[in-house]
């Protein structure tokens, strides 16, 4: 793992060039093209729909300005300020007899900075709280306003000063973050998506063949379901044809074409039975949403990067796959080698032509076969890898190829999650908010498990390191992996600390031996004052009363008998077993006497040095107890550990 400053930028990766500032169009419709990858995606404002076209005229330039200025990419927040306040304004100025044309940022028979007053005061009325709508619109006029007043410095000083203040309600509160999916849901999301990518292959491969046995239903009839799977591949049926060939009533249609219908009514069934032949030949939104799920899980990729993949931005090798991920937001284009997995088999035996694996360059293979139809049926998204088809219309619904994008109602990944059911027939349980979002974190938090590590390390080349903190490091399991990082460390600490060594009674005997004493880490002389009672301290004995790490270097230890079994120099011979289980249960009867808190934080350590050593001595113990129990040995405390500890 690299050091910190020692990460090297990913090859491929470059910044997008910012277009430059070009002054806008002065006259008619002001638009904006959306940073997006569809075609023509653009944002407009039109002055001619508000009755102070002159005002919304000049916001709706700067507006122009400010997203090519600030290189927006996302200019339809700032262009709703504008529509809101220039609709607020005419009403405003009718009510009081005012000419709308008449009004200008530089002046005129209205002063602005009372019409966005009271504009701010209507915000807060149609988006209270916690809506951020209104926020976001007041904020984003004021700053057209003072961008207008710092660059041509013409605005009357009351409409300036107010464009340099804050909003007259402030941002609500951030919610709160989205958690990861615990493994527990992973794995069932796995498992689903899984389940569903086999059942759309064969669902796909059956219709396939079914479709190679039909023909054109005008020669071989509208009732036989190969000739309608036929006639839909070759995009001829609509919701119209149908209903003239087809008997009014869906009762008296053939068997195996009704329960392609459901039970959808007689005015819905034609709508419905287009969709679900469709469906036999080519994938719905629906059906893509399960390699959504597996790749966003598997890889480091964002939601917007995946939706984004255009056919050109993969590229298949010899080790796997090669993906142009494009970022809008950051504004760069990461070039990643994905390689393949040799493990991840499909787990049932069956396999896949080309590449079945479930691993990225498996999963994409699979995607490329089962979308190849739409791009080739429907040529306006051949460029495209995320495609679906669709039926679309109201008196006449045809199919289409569709880009998928996974926000439209019904195909979404939360109507994904609740379609699922587990083998035993219930409903999948996975917590809410079922959003994707929650997908890329699961991935990210998957690499903190694997690496460890700083933070700096983790964030990698995907992300600045603040954005890491306060985007994904709060995560449960992150926290859990942290916490048990910083008490394993605690515990090595402590335990190096607060082990007592324990000698058996041929240590003992032999305690005055060199090799023994080395070993205990005493010398001759301290080995035969331990082995003489001179440095018993009331419960064990202490190698060096002056080097205790409980008091000061160089003074005597004065916290004996109360830390010694949480003490390094502390050495227990078998005579001194019995005092400490009188101990033990001296122990267990304050746990009576004190609060959880209060028991823990003056006899818990020591509690569990006392196990601990007990059990490494666990062949002297059924005599020490005996000792104990037929008060053969004494526990002496000091008055202070009995009042201070014990209370």
């Amino acid at each position: 793992m690299p050091r910190r400053g020692e990460r090297r930028q990913v090859p491929g990766q470059r910044v997008e060039p910012v277009a430059v500032v070009g002054e806008p169009a002065r006259v008619g419709v002001r638009e904006v093209e959306r940073a997006s990858r569809r075609d023509g995606a653009v944002c407009r404002v039109d002055p001619s729909r508000f009755a102070c076209r002159a005002l919304a005229a000049e916001l709706a330039d700067e507006w122009v300005l400010y997203c090519r200025a600030r290189a927006l990419r996302g200019p339809d927040r700032p262009a709703r300020a504008v529509r809101s306040f220039a609709a607020f304004a005419d009403a405003w100025l009718a009510e009081r007899g005012l000419d709308p044309q008449l009004v200008r940022l530089t002046g005129g028979p209205a002063d602005l900075t009372e019409i966005i007053y009271e504009w701010e005061h209507d915000l807060r009325r149609l988006h209270p709280y916690p809506s951020k709508r209104g926020y976001e619109l007041a904020s984003n006029l004021l700053a057209l306003i003072e961008q207008r007043s710092a660059r041509e410095g013409d605005l009357p000083p009351k409409l300036a000063a107010r464009a340099q203040a804050a909003p007259l309600f402030g941002k609500p509160a951030e919610p709160p973050p989205l958690e990861e999916f615990s493994q527990a849901e992973r794995l069932a999301l796995r498992d689903a998506a899984r389940h569903d990518i086999r059942a759309l292959e064969r669902r796909l491969a059956a219709g396939r063949a079914l479709m190679e046995t039909g023909c054109d239903p005008q020669c071989g009839g509208w009732e036989t379901m190969a000739n309608l799977v036929w006639a839909v591949h070759q995009g001829l049926l609509d919701t119209t044809v149908l209903r003239a060939h087809l008997p009014t009533s869906p009762g008296h249609w053939p068997t195996e074409i009704r329960q392609i219908a459901g039970d959808a009514g007689a005015a819905w069934a034609p709508q419905a039975l287009l969709a679900g032949l469709a469906a036999m030949v080519f994938p719905r939104e629906l059906d893509l949403q399960p390699f959504r799920v597996l790749l966003l899980t598997m890889d480091e990729c964002t939601p917007e990067e995946l939706v984004d993949l255009a056919v050109d931005d993969v590229e298949f090798t010899d080790g796997g796959v090669r993906l142009a991920q494009t970022k809008r937001r950051a504004g760069r284009i990461r070039r990643r080698l994905h390689t393949g997995n040799p493990a991840a088999d499909d787990g049932d035996g069956s396999t896949f032509a080309g590449e079945g694996r479930w691993d990225v360059p498996g999963l994409l293979r699979r995607l490329f076969a089962v979308t190849g139809p739409v791009r080739h049926a429907y040529p306006e998204v051949a460029n495209w890898l995320w495609v679906a088809v669709e039926p679309s219309g109201a008196g006449r619904a045809r199919v289409g190829g569709r880009r998928a994008e996974f926000v439209l109602s019904g195909r979404r990944l939360t109507d994904w999650i609740t379609r699922q059911r587990r083998t035993d027939g219930r409903p999948l349980e996975i917590t809410a908010p079922h959003d994707a979002r929650r997908l890329r974190k699961t991935a990210k938090i998957g690499r903190v498990v694997a690496l460890g590590g700083a933070i700096a390390d983790l964030a990698g080349d995907d992300h600045h390191v603040e954005v890491f903190r306060r985007h994904y490091a709060h995560g449960t399991t992150a926290h859990v992996l942290a916490g048990r990082a910083v008490t394993t460390a605690q515990q090595k600490v402590f335990a190096s600390l607060t082990r007592p060594v324990f000698t058996d009674e041929e240590a003992v005997a032999d305690l005055t031996e060199p090799e023994v004493s080395a070993a205990l880490g005493l010398d001759e002389e301290t080995a035969e004052a331990m082995r003489d009672g001179q440095l018993d301290m009331g419960l064990v004995n202490c190698r060096d009363p002056y080097a205790s790490p409980h008091t000061p270097a160089g003074s005597v230890c004065h916290v004996a008998p109360a830390m010694c079994m949480l003490c390094r120099n502390a050495v227990v011979f078998p005579s001194h077993l019995p005092r400490l289980v009188l101990l033990a249960e001296h122990i267990e009867q304050m746990r009576n006497r004190l609060t959880p808190p209060q028991w823990q934080a003056l006899w818990g350590r020591q509690a569990a040095a006392l196990a601990q050593l007990f059990d490494e001595c666990a062949a002297s113990m059924p005599a020490a107890r005996r000792a104990a129990q037929q008060d053969r040995a004494r526990l002496d405390l000091p008055l202070g550990m009995r009042t201070e500890y014990d209370r």
